[in-house]
């Protein structure tokens, strides 16, 4: 058997399931791990008990030939290995305090390429308010960046994917499928199937169906696109503020996808299924409109393929509509919390569709380790 006939999550319980047993009774587990702190193994990020505080911590490495289209600059690609794992230390509700990133750069790497790289990794430490401590380098084939970033929440308001109950909410942060939208752009340029094939497809559409103001704003669509997929955020105030409020019973990030996270959600509270509604999945109009010039379909871009670094939370059903408010007040209608379903008992994920069918979905998304990967 191949790791890739188990897939990059499978293969993370394996590694924890083994790690328990030869970890059972170490000095550093009796002293900084309390009960959270190793359930935390497998949530975003780790957390190690400080006292009123958890000490939280996350690792991410990122390849050139899995994570870095072609397209994007060096000083993209800096941001990003910052961003993804901010985004997993939002997703705890704990704010950041330092980055560390070890760096495996071909030898040939231009100087230039190396200082635009950089630049972007200070810039993004800057934008999410902490700074750059330390890290290594050492020579590789294709560019690595191996990231860990270090934040720190009060143990009343951290975030973990473990919580929920029948009958909580299941909302994100913002609209979905801009990024997945974003990233099939550049694969169709890079298919050469490409750029001119879609503007060719664009105007037979806009002279049928759109006015001039919808090619306009069609155009606007498919840059916002782009910019979601080479320059992330993360929801690093958002994941701050939401852990504050109390109102949360489990949060996570949206990176492989929405249902893979709905997934992870599942499987960290056995027995708890999850009933979605496909009218109320957060899409921009334009979408629609690109996913058709695209040939996909704009549901599925905003289900499977990830990337949006939108926070997924569950809530306590009475308090949904108080937290919204708070959220839309802190962020001045910038960010608005979307119901999208209802945590239930079903043990599945459940979708009711635009004609009031309910759907059996499976928990799919994007995976490293296997073979279609």
């Amino acid at each position: 058997m191949k790791i890739s006939d188990l897939g990059e999550k499978e293969l993370i319980k394996r590694l924890l399931k083994r790690s328990q047993k030869f970890q059972s009774h170490p000095l550093f587990l009796n002293t900084f791990l309390d009960d959270k702190s190793f359930k935390s193994r497998s949530d975003d990020a780790a957390l190690i008990d400080l006292g009123e505080n958890y000490l939280v911590a996350t690792s991410d490495m990122l390849m050139q030939s899995s994570h870095f289209p072609p397209q994007m600059t060096a000083h993209q690609i800096g941001k990003k290995v910052v961003t993804v794992n901010v985004s997993d230390i939002a997703a705890m509700g704990a704010d950041t305090i330092g980055m560390i990133i070890s760096m495996g750069l071909p030898s040939s790497m231009p100087l230039d390429y190396f200082d635009q790289m950089v630049e972007g990794i200070l810039e993004a430490c800057k934008d999410y308010g902490m700074v750059l401590i330390g890290g290594d380098t050492n020579e590789s084939s294709e560019l690595t960046l191996c990231g860990t970033c270090i934040g720190m929440v009060a143990k009343e308001n951290v975030l973990m994917k473990e919580g929920i109950k029948p009958g909580d909410v299941v909302a994100v942060t913002g609209e979905l499928g801009l990024a997945a939208a974003g990233f099939e752009l550049l694969i169709q340029e890079l298919e050469g199937s490409d750029e001119n094939s879609f503007d060719e497809d664009f105007e037979e559409n806009s002279e049928e169906d759109f006015n001039s103001n919808d090619n306009n704003s069609l155009d606007v669509f498919k840059d916002t696109a782009l910019k979601h997929a080479l320059e992330p955020h993360a929801r690093l105030e958002e994941g701050v503020l939401l852990g504050k409020t109390g109102y949360l019973t489990s949060a996570t990030d949206i990176t492989d996808g929405l249902l893979s996270e709905v997934g992870e959600l599942m499987d960290a509270n056995p027995g708890i299924g999850m009933k979605l509604h496909q009218s109320r999945i957060p899409m921009d109009p334009e979408l629609f409109k690109l996913a058709d010039a695209l040939g996909k379909d704009p549901l599925e871009l905003a289900l499977s393929y990830g990337e949006d670094f939108e926070l997924l939370l569950t809530v306590k059903k009475e308090r949904f509509h108080e937290l919204k408010k708070v959220v839309n007040e802190a962020f001045e209608g910038k960010v608005i919390l979307h119901e999208i379903g209802m945590a239930d008992s079903s043990g599945r994920i459940s979708m009711i569709d635009k004609d009031k069918k309910t759907k059996i979905l499976t928990a799919r998304g994007y995976q490293h380790l296997t073979d279609s990967s």
